[in-house]
């Protein structure tokens, strides 16, 4: 769940890809870089951390240029290498800077293939490294004259039989421009803005969340369609082309759960109004479910459940309270490498107001539950702040099965949720009482802000892989791998 950014522009780009990438800060925390092309001449700046611990002042002056690329990393394939970090360079042909959101699920194959078939050498065990090097490959194989922007589309074309899993890719090609292109289910978002202006020709800005669009005054034109391949050239000319021969629309369920900012709109779904219908069919259920509940008040797990709880309180017809503050110097507990790592985060994470609980039976909501360490950690802070009961209630449904689509979630032994009922899943949190949303209505939730959608990516729910290549061989290989 990365994020990334690319712009055209007829300014300098660096200081605007900056903010565009501290505005998807939250999509991944692990590494961040940018680059950007003044006559064909790269300047490049990446390494491991925030933005602002790996970009500063003196880089946004030296990264000189009128269009570029922006990469925050969240890792889910390869290792935590500063080497790993985006954007990622190969220079043949003409010169390519990648970006990449997503996972490759044929990665270890086609690696092999790169390396027999055309003796590409690989630094790193990137999946992102893997992707840009077919398409550089591709590239040279219809890169005879003149580079058009047909022959782009022609390498894309080609790249998908190639690539299995889900990428959403911005490339920058040296002296030429920009080339964005989604998998054929579009399971990875991106989103396409342009900016006015005064007797000249309009900026462009992709990005993997509307919000980066929003707050640098670019307006959403579209988004880049599932197999669909967007060329932007040095002088802001545009040409967009279907490069799959069956696309269809798979969004992750996960992004509007999640990883997403509520404020953003992905696959012209507001995400906020999504998280509102999830606290309401939740409601719905817990007064099905638990029709003489005695619960006083509704906390959120601050800060993705907020939407949620308030539209569960409501319904409910109960105080809806903050209970718990959270430091917003900690880094997102999920996506954070290791599980020391998130257990320790979460003691520093959270702090509970005592007054809100004492003597209180609490319904805390929480966004999902995946490993369990920070619901735990929770529910035992609910209680030494004086809760007299916790229940808890997730948003999502279970997570039963493993992401291979570029969330961090590779072995199903890690899930709370896999192979347990709700009873025993709530017997090891400690919670006096445990709901979760029903996965129909997660989809009803979503499906009504496009109806057009006929199938969401839903793996880590149901354990279907929408890609159809995924075996419990694969599984136990991905477990393995990412140790």
């Amino acid at each position: 769940m990365c994020g990334i950014v690319g712009l055209v522009s007829k300014q300098n780009v660096s200081a605007e890809l900056y903010d565009a990438l501290t505005l998807l800060q939250h999509r991944g925390q692990d590494a961040a870089g940018m680059v950007t092309c003044e006559d064909r001449q790269l300047h490049l700046q990446k390494g491991k951390g925030f933005v602002r611990d790996v970009v500063h002042a003196q880089d946004i002056l030296r990264l000189r240029g009128h269009y570029g690329l922006g990469h925050v990393r969240y890792p889910t394939a390869g290792t935590d290498s500063a080497a790993e970090a985006q954007p990622l360079y190969v220079n043949s042909p003409y010169g390519l800077c990648l970006v990449h959101n997503g996972n490759l699920t044929n990665a270890a194959s086609l690696q092999k293939e790169l390396w027999q078939k055309g003796f590409r050498h690989l630094n790193t065990r990137s999946d992102s490294e893997v992707l840009l090097n077919v398409f550089a490959e591709e590239l040279q194989r219809v890169a005879v004259g003149e580079l058009t922007p047909e022959k782009l589309f022609q390498a894309v074309r080609q790249l998908h039989p190639r690539c299995k899993g889900a990428y959403a890719v911005i490339v920058l090609i040296a002296g030429y421009g920009l080339l964005a292109f989604r998998d054929p289910y579009g399971i990875r978002p991106l989103s396409l803005g342009v900016r006015q202006n005064d007797n000249a020709t309009p900026d462009y800005l992709f990005a993997s969340e509307t919000v980066a669009l929003d707050s640098l005054g670019f307006q959403l034109l579209d988004d880049v369609a599932p197999g669909e391949a967007v060329f932007i050239s040095v002088d802001g000319q545009m040409q967009r082309q279907q490069c799959a021969k069956h696309p269809q629309l798979s969004p992750c369920l996960f992004e509007f759960v999640y990883l997403s900012r509520p404020d953003s709109i992905m696959s012209k779904i507001l995400v906020y109004k999504v998280r509102l219908k999830l606290g309401e069919y939740l409601a719905e259920k817990l007064l099905r479910v638990w029709p003489n509940h005695d619960i006083d008040v509704v906390m959120p797990v601050p800060e993705t459940s907020r939407t949620a709880a308030y539209a569960m309180s409501l319904r409910l017809g109960l105080k809806y309270r903050e209970g718990l503050v959270k430091n917003h110097y900690i880094g997102r507990t999920f996506i954070m490498p290791g599980q020391a790592i998130r257990r320790k985060s979460v003691q520093r994470k959270l702090n509970a107001i005592d007054l809100e609980f004492q003597g209180k039976n609490v319904l805390l909501v929480d966004d999902s539950i995946v490993r369990g360490t920070t619901s735990k950690e929770i529910i035992e802070l609910a209680r030494a702040a004086g809760a007299k009961k916790v229940y808890f209630a997730s948003a999502a449904p279970e997570v039963v099965a493993p992401n291979v689509y570029g969330i961090d979630m590779p072995r199903a032994s890690d899930l709370i949720a896999h192979g347990r009922s709700v009873e025993e899943i709530k017997t090891l949190l400690g919670a006096d009482g445990l709901i979760f949303q029903d996965l129909k209505d997660l989809i009803a939730a979503a499906r009504e802000g496009n109806p057009a959608i006929t199938r969401f990516e839903d793996s880590v729910f149901s354990g279907d892989y929408i890609t159809g290549d995924i075996d419990a061989e694969y599984l136990e290989a991905l477990a393995h791998a990412r140790g």
